[in-house]
């Protein structure tokens, strides 16, 4: 397994390539906290099959599959485990996460799953159009991951890209409705999710670098968490926030995304905003105006958008911008704002920003 291969493909790529592909076993890699889980619920979404999530680090030998015996034919026969879904006789999706990490007795037990002619586990045959995949790591994570050479000739192998800033706000943050303070201080900080194998990222104390002692790092993981923590915040205290965040993204991460948190609890409400838009509080510090403009991102619904925009108007263009562009994507919320006569003529003013 190289270090990283040249060309890395996106989630949503990724996700295309093995939907299209349900007779080829791909191997997706990656370094830790990227998303690689996370590719069985959009490949389930998409196709209807059962999902069939495997931890296969946490598995032995006898949670794969088990001999029964056969007193009518004086034989025994190998059972997979129920976790496979391959009992219910109908195509499933099976990802066999952290594949690399597996013991040797429990890698080659499932091997037979990767054949071309007849996949099977045990005994039982794999149905037709079942998709089966694996993730690990880069070996150069230096967390445990090893590919023999008789599987990597069984297993095409692509790369997960770690999302830069845009992509993961544009599909992981804001449709899972984040903390506005987690996606103002990425969208603020966008170095916070650069890769290690990009190079030139010595001195970025954010991220994950297995050449550097650390605890805990940013990584899209990590992020979720620490969205969850914020959104909790009221009630615990100031310093075991810290220290869960610290203990989430590091400290240099959680000390500057305490800023943030300083702002989120300045702003004006969402009451007086939307009741006076034009006379609301405009904050003056751009971290502040960053963290209002996700949260309004956030709140907006069909009733209160023209409110927003009108307030939106009173900041700089690339604020509004940052509300209005990532609206527009929003998989969820932009079918109400293009039937808004204020959001698209914001849309005609400002087409060369969409």
């Amino acid at each position: 397994m190289n270090v990283s291969m040249t060309e890395k493909l996106t989630h949503s790529q990724i996700v295309d390539l093995i939907v299209a592909n349900p007779d080829v076993r791909f191997f997706v890699s990656g370094e830790p906290g990227i998303g690689k889980s996370a590719l069985i619920k959009d490949i389930v979404a998409r196709t209807g099959y059962e999902a069939a999530y495997v931890d296969v680090p946490t598995l032995d030998l006898g949670d794969v599959a088990m001999p029964v015996l056969d007193h009518e034919t004086r034989t025994t026969r190998y059972y997979p485990n129920a976790r496979f879904k391959l009992h219910l006789g109908k195509p499933v999706a099976i990802m066999l996460d952290e594949w690399t990490k597996g013991v040797g007795p429990v890698k080659n037990m499932t091997h037979p799953l990767f054949e071309v002619n007849n996949p099977r586990l045990g005994d039982v045959s794999v149905p037709d159009g079942s998709i089966i995949f694996l993730t690990g790591n880069l070996e150069s994570d230096g967390v445990g991951d090893s590919l023999q050479a008789h599987s990597k000739q069984r297993l095409t192998r692509v790369e997960l890209a770690k999302p830069d800033a845009e992509y993961w706000l544009e599909n992981f943050a804001i449709p899972n409705a984040l903390s506005p303070v987690i996606c103002a201080w990425v969208d603020r900080n966008p170095h916070c999710l650069a890769s290690y194998t990009d190079g030139n990222q010595s001195g970025n104390e954010y991220i994950f670098n297995p050449t550097v002692p650390q605890g805990a790092v940013v990584s899209p993981r990590t992020l979720e968490k620490a969205s969850k923590l914020i959104a909790n915040r009221s009630k615990v205290d100031t310093s075991s926030l810290h220290a869960a965040l610290q203990g989430t993204v590091g400290a240099p991460a959680a000390e500057s995304i305490a800023a943030f948190i300083r702002h989120h609890e300045s702003l004006p409400s969402y009451n007086s905003i939307i009741n006076d838009p034009l006379n609301a509080l405009i904050p003056q510090d751009p971290g502040a105006i960053a963290v209002l403009a996700f949260g309004l991102l956030e709140k907006v619904e069909s009733n209160t958008l023209t409110p927003i925009l009108k307030y939106m108007e009173r900041v700089d263009l690339e604020w509004q911008s940052i509300f209005c562009v990532n609206l527009a994507k929003h998989k969820v919320k932009n079918h109400f704002a293009f039937e808004n006569g204020t959001f698209a003529q914001w849309c005609a003013t400002n087409q060369d920003i969409l």
